[in-house]
């Protein structure tokens, strides 16, 4: 369910705006991203994990918080992001 680290420390060094940066939004948001899709797998196949749901559900929420602090500090950088991502916007 869990993406592995390895997989983590991919999408970090890919999203990240400079060396050892693990906070900014679009790092955040792409770790989640990945973690989502990773949860949307696993509920596809294990269609009666009610758990994995509700933690797939906090998830979402804090992407979209996320995308709400990036649009509304900075509309380049947010459209950017979910171009990359692959995100509807």
């Amino acid at each position: 369910m869990a993406i592995s680290q390895i997989t983590k420390n991919d999408v970090i060094k890919q999203y990240a705006r400079h060396e050892g940066d693990t906070g900014s939004p679009e790092v955040q948001i792409a770790v989640l991203t990945a973690e989502i899709n990773a949860l949307n797998e696993h509920l596809s196949v294990h269609k009666k994990d009610h758990h994995s749901y509700v933690g797939q559900m906090k998830k979402i929420g804090h992407r979209r918080n996320l995308l709400r602090y990036l649009r509304d500090s900075d509309v380049q950088r947010y459209r950017e992001l979910i171009k990359s991502l692959g995100l509807r916007r």
